[in-house]
């Protein structure tokens, strides 16, 4: 690379990295792609001018490498974009290694723990008097046994900071105390007593979530999105969205700034809300700061968050822009199986479906300047789920 291009390194390959990627790329900026994982897909666009693979290792190791990478490449002060919980995590804990090199987007982990750790996070919000489920934080198997809680609940790590089977799943679902009690026990493998959340599940699918989206200088919202996911895969509780649409919700405006006013960053991030159907109230899930799955969709509504960020980055004006309502973004590859599940339980006809799809709509892989990681995101998943069955791993 050329020592006076500067560019951005996009540390993920899957159809997150894939919109980062040609959102910058569109707009002539470099982009490297930095693969790790199962995941290719953005390798595979025109936009990105070059491919490295990001090697195993801990988290220190993996922060080492980029800065060997940046040494051997001329990547020094290239942005540097994560995208996905673990490549935020490393970035984040490893900050003053990393900032005299790239332009990084991503917080210190000190700023950014109380976002991204639950136990934090819920107790801020329990400050604020912003609306969340019900969580319990049990010691031990044995405060299990005397748990008051209804069921169904669901089992949550407190932070998504190292990829283990719960952290990838996002939580596990559990009917009965029974259940309840197999399933902690399995999450106590992976973590620490401290770490595991009991929440209680509100009831709804994929259309019960909403988001508020936002870049942030110190805590102050720049520009910002709203969107309901309207399905998800899997359809009861989705790790992703399969089909979304931006809507104006005016209710999520207000919890939203103040939460993010209180934790006062600056960067990217997405804050999950679920509707509660027995009280119609929106209430707290998550906050990621980093891309999400369906942020090409802000795109098409007139917020690119991935330039605008790069714009903030290089101390550049952002306009203050707010995403069109009624603009729909579907992954097809998953969306025809969430729909399918959906009409065999008479949640989703038919016409219903068909009429969803109708008009324009942003796709979240597929693009006519870029049609090559759309072509080949079907053999890439017949790939990777051969590969899994044969290492014996979930498909």
């Amino acid at each position: 690379m050329s020592a006076n291009n500067v560019g951005a390194l996009v540390t993920g390959a899957d159809y997150r990295g894939l919109g980062v990627v040609r959102s910058l790329g569109r707009r002539g900026i470099p982009v490297c792609v930095l693969t790790h994982g199962d995941h290719s897909l953005a390798r595979f666009s025109r936009f990105a001018a070059r491919t490295f693979r990001w090697p195993e290792g801990t988290p220190q190791e993996r922060a080492e490498a980029l800065i060997r990478l940046a040494e051997a490449e001329h990547l020094h002060g290239w942005v540097l974009l994560p995208t996905d919980d673990d490549a935020v995590a490393i970035v984040a804990r490893h900050h003053e290694l990393l900032a005299p090199v790239f332009r990084l987007t991503t917080p210190p982990w000190r700023d950014l723990c109380p976002a991204v750790d639950k136990r934090r996070l819920y107790q801020l919000a329990l400050d604020l008097g912003i609306d969340q489920p019900n969580a319990f934080l049990p010691g031990s198997e044995e405060d299990l046994l005397d748990l008051d809680c209804p069921f169904p609940v669901i089992i949550k790590p407190a932070t998504r900071d190292r990829a283990n089977p719960l952290t990838i799943d996002k939580a596990w679902p559990v009917s009965n105390r029974e259940s309840l009690l197999a399933r902690y026990a399995a999450a106590r493998t992976y973590l620490e007593a401290d770490e595991i959340f009991i929440q209680e599940t509100i009831p709804g699918g994929g259309e019960t979530q909403y988001s508020y989206a936002a870049l942030c200088l110190d805590g102050r919202p720049l520009a910002t999105a709203m969107a309901r996911r309207w399905r998800q895969l899997p359809v009861d509780f989705g790790r992703a969205s399969t089909y979304v649409e931006t809507i104006d919700e005016p209710a999520l405006i207000d919890p939203s700034i103040r939460l993010l006013e209180a934790l006062g960053l600056t960067g990217l991030f997405e804050i999950e809300y679920k509707r509660d159907p027995r009280d119609g109230r929106f209430k707290l899930l998550d906050v990621n700061p980093r891309v999400w799955g369906w942020q090409t969709l802000c795109g098409r509504a007139g917020v690119d968050f991935p330039y605008l960020l790069w714009q903030l980055v290089h101390r550049r004006p952002v306009p203050g822009v707010r995403g069109q309502p009624g603009v729909r973004w579907v992954r097809m590859s998953t969306d025809l199986p969430a729909a399918f599940r959906e009409m065999a339980r008479g949640r989703l006809s038919p016409l219903r479906y068909l009429r969803s799809l109708a008009g324009p709509i942003e796709s979240a892989i597929f693009a006519y300047d870029d049609p090559l990681p759309g072509l080949l995101e079907l053999p890439l998943m017949a790939w990777l789920a051969g590969k899994r069955l044969i290492q014996g791993r979930p498909v």
